[in-house]
């Protein structure tokens, strides 16, 4: 009798482990067919003048995080940028060179891993291109990433220098904006089939 309890128990035990094992491969398999992506990020670019600074806002970035290969990439139409006031929007289209270049857009790779069963603010690093107004350069930046539900939400900040874009500073009355641009971008990332986003 005691030999036929211990058998069952074992059964039961190797059950359970069985069942523990496929459901965690199916988990495991759930995330790694997705990536993440989002179409209405936030993307604000901020320039400065003696006593004063204005922004170049839009909610129409663009972009996507693949954990699977560690790849990121995101873009953003210049031309979605507005600062309010639709001169200064339209000198700062001029600026940026837009009609031949309409986009930013940076492309690299997730230095630092990131768990998504933590629900605190993970440093994020990249590596890799940006490119504005038809010109390519290798960057890093650093941000954070944070899991919040099913989604991931993004925000990083850095500085561009113009010259470095070939982009000329534009004046303001007897003023020359600052060579150096603040960027930050935000974004509220979901899981996607990356078949939806191909292409």
């Amino acid at each position: 009798m005691l030999t036929t309890t211990l058998t069952f128990r074992q059964a039961l035990m190797s059950l359970g482990i069985s069942l523990l094992l496929i459901l965690t491969a199916v988990f495991q398999n759930t995330n790694d067919d997705v990536v993440y992506y989002t179409d209405s990020g936030h993307a604000e670019f901020t320039s400065s003048v003696p006593l004063h600074s204005f922004a170049g806002e839009s909610n129409h970035l663009t972009g996507m995080i693949d954990f699977r290969e560690n790849l990121v990439d995101f873009y953003l139409d210049l031309n979605t940028l507005e600062t309010g006031i639709g001169k200064r929007d339209r000198d700062m289209y001029q600026t940026l060179n837009v009609d031949e270049h309409p986009f930013a857009e940076f492309t690299g790779t997730l230095e630092t891993p990131f768990n998504p069963d933590s629900s605190a603010r993970q440093v994020a690093r990249v590596t890799g291109e940006f490119s504005i107004n038809g010109v390519v350069k290798e960057v890093s930046i650093e941000g954070t990433l944070q899991a919040r539900g099913e989604r991931i939400m993004l925000n990083v900040g850095w500085e561009l220098r113009l010259e470095d874009y070939d982009i000329e500073a534009p004046g303001i009355l007897f003023y020359r904006v600052d060579e150096v641009q603040s960027i930050q971008i935000e974004g509220s990332l979901k899981p996607v089939d990356p078949e939806t986003i191909s292409g």
